[in-house]
């Protein structure tokens, strides 16, 4: 940033620079990225962990592919940026799988093995035996590797250390939902409540599971590390990208994700946090709300243009998903929800319906 607080680089404002550059640059050097994670997750050798490492990445790509927009900047320095953000995020979708799958239900497991985000986030962090509390043990050096790719990606971010306070605190709070919403479930939902009573301060206009999605998003990060990629990024910068990305831009991309899940939670046993509403209309509502609050938000930091296109984007990726189509009460609030859609949202939806029938299939 520069004294005047705008970003020294030439970031897009339209999404036909967005998606030319996504497809020019972000997707094929993002799936380059998670080939490399793809090749040491078929080398673990406990079939667990295996096995959760490559469902991880084969079914949770496009999170990668999604964070790699940030990327989109033309910095000197994409490709570090893009490692960083894959590494990170595949530690992420790795232990998720873990524990939404887990052969175990022990809180200080659930917390020991994100203890690896928390030093992902840490260049001075020893990474230590995140399995110490669960039977499978042997990962080959799997999740060490991402956690010290990430340590050694943000050292070569020159505004790091002024952005570190405030990752730190997202991932803190990632990390504390992440336990709470694996442990037993009868355990669950009070665990979580009385978790957000210790920080319902910070945002008092939201109901607790919208709070905690919000902790869930990993957008915030991924903005910040973009803003430490800037030698020149100072404390009063980073502090207004974290406002205006927490919480109402990192709860809507966790609302939307828990929408369009909900049968498959249903048939899982998970936890979903569209499911604590009253009624669909009451959920409707309350989206709405927010996305309005994310828009707003993102007008106080530099390039509103191009926030306002991520949360587009957000809408779009999720409400074009197939999921949609098979659920009759999640078709019924997307149609709502893109009803009067600005263009710049039906162009996303566009492109990520092409994206899904021509790159995935």
């Amino acid at each position: 940033m520069n004294e005047n607080g705008q970003s020294q680089y030439q970031v897009p404002r339209n999404p036909i620079s967005l998606m030319g550059r996504v497809y020019k640059h972000i997707l094929p050097e993002v799936r380059k990225a998670l080939d490399g994670w793809r090749r040491a997750a078929a080398q673990i050798p406990d079939p667990e962990l295996r096995k959760q490492a490559l469902a991880s990445i084969e079914t949770k790509q496009f999170h990668c592919e999604g964070g790699g927009i940030y990327a989109a900047v033309p910095l000197p320095d994409r490709l570090v940026l893009i490692k960083l953000i894959v590494a990170y995020q595949t530690i992420s979708d790795y232990l998720d799988n873990l524990c939404d799958r887990s052969t175990s239900m022990d809180q200080d497991d659930f917390r020991l093995l994100h203890q690896s985000m928390l030093d992902a986030t840490d260049p001075e962090a020893e990474p230590v035996n995140y399995y110490a509390l669960r039977e499978e043990q042997n990962d080959g050096g799997y999740l060490r590797n991402l956690v010290m790719t990430c340590q050694s990606c943000i050292r070569q971010l020159p505004g790091y250390s002024v952005a570190m306070p405030y990752i730190r605190d997202l991932a803190g709070l990632y990390t504390d939902l992440q336990v709470y919403k694996h442990i037993k479930p009868e355990l669950r939902e009070q665990a979580l409540l009385d978790w957000w009573e210790l920080h319902r301060e910070r945002t008092p206009h939201l109901q607790w599971n919208e709070f905690a999605a919000a902790t869930g998003s990993t957008l915030g990060v991924f903005m910040l590390f973009l803003a430490a990629s800037d030698r020149h990024l100072n404390d009063t910068a980073a502090a207004s990208i974290h406002a205006s990305y927490f919480p109402h831009v990192c709860c809507l991309h966790i609302m939307l994700d828990y929408l369009i899940d909900q049968e498959e939670d249903r048939l899982g046993g998970d936890l979903n946090f569209c499911n604590y509403y009253e009624s669909p209309e009451v959920m409707l509502d309350r989206i709405a709300l927010i996305v309005e609050s994310a828009r707003k938000d993102v007008l106080s930091i530099p390039v509103p243009p191009f926030h306002r296109m991520i949360i587009e984007g957000l809408l779009a990726i999720y409400l074009s998903d197939p999921k949609v189509s098979e659920q009759q009460e999640v078709r019924s609030v997307s149609r709502r929800l893109m009803k009067g859609s600005p263009l710049t949202r039906l162009f996303f939806f566009v492109n990520s319906r092409w994206i899904r029938k021509h790159l995935y299939e």
